[in-house]
């Protein structure tokens, strides 16, 4: 029956583990994912806190488990343009773009080898570049290649006449399909907040001011840098780094709430940095260390590091010096005075925010700030993981698990 199908809306660790956890009870689920691969910004971190293990390590898990279930379909590469219908009886229209690469791709890695275009790697934010015939990531899942038309020039064919196993149809249209579901689960996560926004932190000018999540794919052994911790500027190791916290977070001007999981990803980039380099340090300051629950122990074994110094103070102003480092005027708020460090390079815990008004699905309520309103949201349906709030990976599995069961009721209340 149609309405013993979920669909869950977002690929990011928390749908994934909503749609397993589904499928393994017996339902069908269709997941829809606006990129050309599942994981979401998981996939983008280098380790979890606090184990401080990789990330690939439960997304293979979850990959695994999907490819062993014939229930989950997903879709990459698409969007729900409408959802009508209520519980028992959802019908969503879904907008499928083009990946140009079918089922057939081995991976081979021809077609970037002959393509003459390159595009910037969304996935490592823009610091390196890739052909416009690209893997996303090398344990992408699905694993094959997309092609990037919008990066082509004009008739180039290369990649096609490259690829001997017909995995490459530059003909390939949009195309719209339609879901219909029991129940729907929101899971479309998060994104960082623009630091161009923030005028007083340099507004995205300093070449050595990065984000967290930038600093995320620095130090990943697949990222730009293979793992090594070298500044955007001029490739020159990073050693002495500055960590700002609340870099648009708690502030009315920008995001007004607090972004919960910043002091934690700052302490475990802070280990990134001084587990690489002996001699290097790492400054943090912060306006409130907010390390809940277990991860108070976390806090104190970072902190306790000699190379690791906690600095509370807002940061008044960053300024770019002429060889490329960055300096920091902070007011030392327990010191009882104003401080100018200058670093080789600063990261900037950048507040997490819903993914923006094309993430939002028509016919769901979303608060002002653009999270799900978890209490306004129609029968059938439930918000997931960063969707409805600032989460760090473990609550949003456990949401996730939350999601599963009570889309279950939903099915269970919409055969009565």
């Amino acid at each position: 029956m149609e309405n013993q199908r979920v669909l869950v809306i977002g690929g990011g660790i928390s749908g994934l583990t909503s749609a397993v956890e589904l499928a393994e009870a017996g339902y069908d689920v269709t997941i829809v994912e606006k990129n050309s691969y599942l994981g979401g910004r998981v996939a983008q971190l280098t380790k979890y806190f606090p184990k401080l293990c990789p990330p690939v390590c439960g997304l293979e898990l979850n990959f695994r488990r999907i490819k062993e279930n014939g229930q989950i379909q997903f879709l990459t590469q698409s969007e729900v343009s409408s959802l009508s219908g209520s519980e028992g009886a959802f019908e969503a229209s879904v907008t499928v773009a083009p990946r140009y690469v079918n089922d057939k791709c081995t991976v081979c890695g021809e077609c970037a080898k002959v393509c003459p275009s390159e595009r910037s790697n969304d996935f490592n934010f823009g610091m390196d570049k890739t052909k416009a015939a690209y893997l996303p990531f090398n344990q992408a899942f699905p694993h094959k290649y997309v092609i990037d038309r919008a990066a082509c020039k004009q008739g180039c064919t290369a990649c096609a006449d490259a690829c001997k196993y017909g995995a490459i149809e530059l003909d390939m249209k949009e195309t719209t399909q339609t879901v219909k579901a029991g129940a729907v689960v929101q899971a479309t996560g998060w994104q960082p907040y623009d630091h161009s926004r923030i005028e007083t932190l340099g507004a995205g000018k300093p070449k050595n001011a990065i984000t967290n999540m930038m600093m995320e794919r620095l130090a990943a052994p697949n990222g730009p840098t293979e793992g090594k911790l070298l500044r955007p500027s001029d490739g020159k190791e990073a050693k002495k780094v500055a960590f700002v916290q609340c870099a648009g977070s708690r502030d009315e001007n920008h995001l007004a709430f607090c972004s919960y999981i910043c002091c934690m990803a700052s302490l475990k980039q802070a280990t990134y940095l001084t587990d690489q380099y002996e001699d290097a340090t790492a400054d943090i300051f912060y306006i409130d260390m907010r390390t809940p629950g277990r991860y108070e122990k976390f806090y104190k074994e970072v902190s306790s590091r000699q190379s690791v110094t906690l600095t509370k103070g807002k940061v008044a102003e960053i300024i770019e010096e002429s060889n490329g480092d960055v300096t920091v005027v902070v007011e030392d708020v327990l010191g009882g005075k104003k401080l100018r460090k200058t670093f080789d390079m600063v990261v900037l815990a950048t507040g997490m925010q819903p993914s923006g008004a094309a993430a939002q699905v028509p016919g769901l309520s979303y608060t002002d700030e653009g999270f799900a309103n978890a209490g306004a949201m129609k029968e059938g349906t439930v918000a997931v993981g960063t969707a409805k709030a600032p989460l760090d990976v473990a609550r949003s599995v456990q949401s996730a698990t939350g999601a599963a069961i009570k889309s279950i009721q939903s099915l269970v209340g919409g055969n009565k």
